[in-house]
C-alpha cells in the first residue's frame, strides 16, 4: 500500500456532501458503508473512501493515530 494514501486519510478532507470539510479519517463508518452500497467516485476521493470503509470495517483505526500526530 502506497503511504501517501495514509497520510491523505489524516489530512484531507471530505469536498462536499452531508459531511462536507470533515477528514477522510473522521467520517463516520456508515457513511462509508452508505457509499461501499452504491458505488465510491471514481478517483483519488473514491480510493481514500474506499481504504477508509477497510480500515474501518477492520477496525484498524488505530494504525493512523501515529499519523494524526504528525
Amino acid at each position: 500500500m502506497d503511504s501517501q494514501i495514509l497520510l491523505d486519510l489524516v489530512r484531507v478532507k471530505m469536498p462536499y456532501g452531508k459531511y462536507k470539510d470533515w477528514l477522510i479519517c473522521s467520517l463516520p463508518e456508515p457513511y462509508l458503508v452508505w457509499y461501499r452500497e452504491k458505488g465510491f467516485p471514481a478517483g483519488k476521493l473514491g480510493q481514500l473512501l474506499a481504504t477508509m470503509y477497510e480500515i474501518k470495517a477492520n477496525g484498524l483505526e488505530y494504525l493512523l493515530q501515529p499519523l494524526k500526530k504528525q
